[in-house]
């Protein structure tokens, strides 16, 4: 096969700035070629079976997020066309020739990706710190993603999957589910109260995970009526509809959400709370509703500046905020593969049942894919997953 289905952005097709979604169209498979580029030899070519769709790719789809890191990456590549998509699972269908010394890897063997391509020797890397890598490139933004049929990658990013202890669509997903583990990860959760400060994708495993690693009590800050029932499916013990905050002040926390949360937590507010929506007012709130000595987790991202409320509070009541970006490698691949495959937690089962909804209507086969069902399909369930190959 010298073509396989892809969905692309094209800025030769379509302006960024005037376009939505994604093009399915045909385009040349990757090749492993060690005589044209010798990094070929730690690479692998891999036949994808599911891809999940991100938070990440609807910023992408409505052109809200990312524009600058696809069109300058594909300014240095001298190209116009980009692969979209960073979560999946797949198949190796060829190694080169420095993957199986080096790496182990075989083929025939099942994979999820690291979708942080990292290069080993910046500062960060050299410590060990992988995940805020200087030079990191990102699978499906500043390179070719995994929207496709098969994909390239280098070997040292490959996390192999046991698909008798995973299901392959949940398997599909492990990355953006990481992203979440890594964000409850910043500290104990055991006999904590927590909030999750919006309850889309990231927020909804992150109600899993804290119930999973012991929170006493899970509340969810969520608007949406849809999102709310799921969240309240997956173990949230409380959910709290925040206000729209004033049109002159965007960036406002609602007080009545902080009181509502002091009155489930005996007055004290949350020790942790985990902001997973990216707006400004949720940061705010999230500051707000926290203890004194509190944990404020920030995940949720939105270009641009923002409006720090009440700045005094985050000192006076010694809050520690922390940053979160992506997943620790591998110490996050391997607490989501414990996670995901101890069955007795239920976090498996639950996201199948709930957030994927046992794959009906969630999952959508690469050749009957259009642009505008699914934009209904991305607009209904929280996470659609491709499927490209059995």
């Amino acid at each position: 096969m010298d073509t396989m289905w892809a969905l692309t952005f094209d800025r030769s097709r379509e302006s960024w700035e005037q376009s939505t979604g994604l093009v399915k169209e045909r385009v040349p498979v990757p090749v492993l070629d060690e005589s044209v580029d010798p990094a070929d030899g730690s690479r692998v070519l891999i036949k994808v079976k599911y891809a999940g769709f991100c938070g990440s790719d609807r910023g992408i789809w409505y052109r809200k997020a990312f524009g600058d890191m696809i069109l300058g990456s594909l300014d240095s590549e001298g190209r116009d066309k980009r692969i979209v998509g960073h979560e999946m699972l797949g198949e190796i269908v060829a190694i080169g020739s420095r993957v199986g010394p080096k790496y182990g890897y075989e083929v025939g063997e099942i994979v999820s990706t690291e979708s942080h391509i990292v290069c080993g020797t910046c500062y960060q890397c050299r410590r060990g710190e992988y995940h805020v890598c200087q030079r990191d490139k990102i699978i499906g933004i500043s390179q070719e993603g995994c929207f496709a049929e098969y994909i390239k990658l280098p070997a040292k990013a490959l996390w192999r999957t046991d698909l008798t202890k995973i299901r392959p669509e949940v398997a599909a997903i492990q990355e953006p589910f990481g992203n979440a583990v890594h964000a409850c990860q910043v500290t104990d959760l055991r006999g904590a109260n927590v909030a999750v400060l919006g309850t889309g994708t990231i927020g909804l495993f992150a109600v899993l995970i804290a119930k999973g690693m012991g929170a006493r009590t899970v509340i969810g800050i969520e608007p949406d009526p849809h999102h709310q029932q799921l969240a309240r499916k997956l173990g949230c013990d409380a959910i709290i509809t925040p206000g729209r905050p004033p049109q002159d002040k965007p960036w406002m926390a609602d007080p009545a959400v902080r009181e509502q949360v002091l009155a489930l937590t005996d007055g004290i507010g949350v020790d942790v709370a985990l902001e997973m929506a990216g707006l400004n007012s949720s940061m705010n709130n999230a500051i707000q509703m926290t203890r004194r000595g509190g944990h404020v987790v920030l995940f949720g991202i939105r270009n641009g500046d923002a409006v720090l409320q009440d700045a005094h509070r985050v000192v006076m009541n010694g809050l520690q905020l922390h940053g979160v970006v992506g997943r620790r490698l591998f110490q996050t691949w391997s607490m989501t593969k414990g996670l995901l495959e101890n069955s007795e937690n239920g976090i498996q089962q639950a996201i199948w049942d709930t957030i994927l909804n046992r794959g009906e209507g969630t999952v959508v086969p690469i050749e009957t894919w259009d642009k505008a069902s699914f934009e209904a399909t991305m607009n209904l369930h929280p996470k659609p997953v491709i499927r490209f190959a059995q």
